[in-house]
């Protein structure tokens, strides 16, 4: 396309920018309308800006790309928010956490084929016609996927059980709906300091992950030339890492409630991966890369599913799908600000003071996220 590196950055940001203006009427939709509607617009949007980016096999047709993202990232403030939802919807309290972790590495699963599969199919090629051959083929097989998902959808998705799986969502089921008012909820989420603490460090946390995704490719391809198909796989490792730490930290929340001391853990955890993960990228050995990309990858990604449940758990009985959506905005609004400020410094200095940069973030949210109080309100309803 011809286009600059910063350009190219944006079609991995425009996911966050528009999460942001649209997470708070996506998430009234949510309550009012419940979680098939939510489901169905965002698998839709989903294969729609996929069909759409097959309008843009030509060198200038790159807005037309831009488009597709876009309408793309549009499907995301509807997914993003369900993970939760539908784990206290469908699920008991002993498996309610491991729902949510299980949703959440669907999600991961998508990013881990993302990584994978566009370096195996567009190689390295000069020639233009090979190249936007290569593109149409990974279009047409997202497309394929992203209708087939949709068809799934309308077929199969159903809205709630028909009875309530633990007490806290008969309670919640039993409330009569004009004494809920969705403006009165979201004032009730931003008094609660616990859960404003637990926002800004979830957005941390999640931001530099969003940063360190988007410019992964930039940064081993600086450190080792022509490795594209590595640095896919780099992405991937970081993916599937996560994956199981995503599973392991729902299973581990659902045998032990430990939801402030596994949080804290795992944020350490990730510092912990960050840095090393910044002091070997240089060292001139791939595998070490894939092994400290790995670890960090565990504990980052891990972090995900832990902020969801807790913040259920903080703001009971409020709506999943509110606190998780705001809990993502933090994440989109760090995940921009980061990427940006990350690549400004990789542009001006290198790779290590930009990945120190993130370091930096980690610290401060490790802190914050020591001075959260462990107030459980959903066990306690539970109970």
């Amino acid at each position: 396309y011809g286009v600059s590196a910063f350009a190219i950055d944006w079609l991995s940001m425009s996911y966050m920018l528009t999460y942001i203006p649209l997470l708070f009427p996506v998430a009234w939709l949510l309550d009012k309308r419940g979680l098939r509607l939510i489901a169905l617009a965002g698998s839709a949007l989903n294969a729609l800006g996929a069909w759409v980016k097959l309008g843009s096999l030509k060198p200038h047709l790159f807005p037309v790309t831009v488009l597709g993202q876009v309408i793309c990232s549009l499907s995301q403030v509807f997914i993003l928010g369900m993970p939760s939802r539908i784990a206290s919807v469908w699920f008991g309290s002993r498996e309610v956490s491991t729902a949510c972790s299980i949703a959440v590495f669907g999600n991961q699963l998508g990013i881990a084929v993302g990584f994978l599969v566009p370096p195996i199919l567009v190689p390295n090629v000069d020639d233009v016609e090979k190249l936007a051959y290569h593109i149409s083929i990974m279009f047409f097989m997202s497309a394929g996927v992203a209708t087939a998902l949709f068809i799934l959808v309308v077929i199969v998705f159903k809205e709630k059980p028909l009875h309530p799986p633990s007490r806290a969502q008969a309670l919640i089921q039993s409330r009569p709906t004009e004494e809920y008012s969705y403006m009165q909820s979201i004032l009730r989420l931003f008094r609660n300091a616990n859960f404003v603490l637990l926002m800004v460090t979830y957005g941390l946390n999640a931001g530099c992950f969003y940063s360190l995704s988007t410019l992964l490719n930039r940064m081993v391809i600086h450190h080792y030339p022509r490795e594209e198909v590595n640095a896919g796989r780099i992405g991937l490792t970081i993916i599937l890492s996560g994956m199981a730490g995503a599973l392991i930290s729902g299973v581990w929340l659902d045998r032990t409630k430990t939801y402030k001391q596994t949080t804290l853990v795992v944020y350490i955890m990730s510092l912990m991966g960050m840095i090393a993960y910044t002091f070997t990228l240089s060292l001139g050995h791939l595998w070490v890369v894939f092994v400290t990309a790995g670890m960090l990858g565990f504990f980052m990604t891990g972090y995900l599913p832990l902020g969801f449940e807790f913040a259920a758990e903080l703001t009971y009985p409020e709506s999943e799908g509110t606190s998780s959506g705001l809990l993502n905005v933090s994440a989109q609004i760090f995940g921009i600000a980061f990427t940006i400020g990350q690549g400004q410094i990789m542009d001006h200095f290198e790779t290590k003071a930009g990945n120190l940069f993130l370091c930096a973030f980690l610290l401060l949210g490790t802190i914050m996220t020591a001075f959260i109080k462990a107030d459980l309100r959903r066990q306690q309803a539970n109970l």
